[in-house]
């Protein structure tokens, strides 16, 4: 919150001041006052800085803020602001003891002691009504949360006892259909290896078989012409030994 009086003062590109402030006038008598009314959290707002942006719709970032709360000489304030206290354009903004003479002042003090007092009961007394029905909304908030929690607790206990038992349903589900799965695949699988077994031995079988004919015939083959080489081999050699001049020097 900021004090009576606040202004913002901007410079142009030329380095021309412009101070932004608001009047009583422009508070209380104008459509955009009552928009800033409705904006601002209570009535000591007004005077701030941020209720003037408001009204001028100036960005955070544009100018300098200021206020001044001495009110001792006129000097301590634009020129601007000075001329528009003396019209008394300010009227509901503030009452700064300053602008009085110290008799008026008194005078002022002793005309609205009354008024303070009424306002100070005024206060106490909506304060008090607003903490009894503050207490009363919490109370009542405070049981409804701890309705609203006991039957969270008792929809969620539910909720889990419910989802244990079709856990444990379901895992002993799985279980029996896990084992009559198993026992079915391996079934399967030693039906499988039998056949694969058997199909194995009747072929292993079947080379043998195959096989022994072969190397039986190999053999035959091999001895066979094993003979006729030899045969044919001999009879050449001891055709040539037979011709003396053919015989090495120790044979001849």
């Amino acid at each position: 919150m900021c004090d009576f009086i606040s202004w913002i003062e901007v410079k142009d590109k030329v380095g021309k001041v412009k101070n932004y402030y608001l009047t009583g006038n422009q508070v209380f008598d104008t459509p955009r006052g009552k928009m800033l009314r409705d904006w601002c959290q209570n009535p000591d707002d007004y005077v701030g800085h941020g209720a003037i942006r408001f009204y001028y719709e100036l960005d955070s970032g544009i100018g300098k803020e200021k206020e001044c709360t001495n009110f001792a000489k006129p000097d301590n304030f634009p020129p601007e602001i000075v001329a528009d206290i003396k019209a008394g354009k300010m009227r509901g903004l503030g009452t700064p003891e300053e602008l009085l003479t110290p008799a008026c002042w008194a005078e002022y003090e002793a005309k609205t002691q009354t008024a303070r007092a009424e306002y100070k009961v005024k206060i106490q007394t909506a304060r008090a009504e607003y903490e009894a029905k503050e207490q009363t909304a919490w109370a009542e908030y405070k049981a409804k949360q701890r309705a609203a929690r006991a039957e969270y607790e008792a929809k969620t206990q539910t909720a889990r006892a419910e989802y244990k038992v079709k856990i444990q349903t379901a895992r002993a589900e799985y279980e029996a259909k896990e084992q009559t799965a198993r026992a079915e695949y391996e079934a399967k699988e030693q039906t499988a290896r039998a056949e694969y077994e058997a199909k194995t031995q009747t072929a292993w079988a079947e080379y043998e078989a195959k096989t022994q004919t072969a190397r039986a015939e190999y053999k035959v083959k091999i001895q066979t012409a094993r003979a006729e080489y030899e045969a044919k081999t001999q009879l050449v050699f001891w055709d040539m030994f037979a011709d003396v001049k053919n015989r090495a020097k120790a044979w001849r």
